[in-house]
């Protein structure tokens, strides 16, 4: 029996759930440059302040995701005019 390939509509979303696993995401679908920033925002903060900690890790598997999120990646990459005149436009609805 075969199998279908796979042809999932969401985007892939890889496993996040440890450092190791953030770390290796981030360098396959991060930004260049992403995986060494964790390291140094790690660095930098207290590992007794888990708050602190908690908002590092979650800032970088949002990066993962929207990486990993066409529609994401081209808000992100809009030049600033486009995204300014969207907003005009959005505004002027109101």
């Amino acid at each position: 029996m075969s199998t279908a390939p796979h042809t999932h509509a969401e985007p892939y979303i890889p496993p996040m759930g440890t450092l190791r696993e953030l770390r290796a995401a981030l360098s396959v679908w991060g930004l260049p440059g992403d995986a060494q920033a964790l390291e140094r925002e790690l660095d930098a903060v207290d590992l007794d302040d888990l708050g602190a900690v908690r908002e590092v890790v979650q800032a970088f598997r949002h990066r993962v995701i929207l990486r990993q999120n066409p529609e994401a990646m081209a808000a992100v990459m809009a030049p600033a005019e486009a995204v300014n005149e969207e907003l005009r436009r959005k505004l002027a609805g109101q």
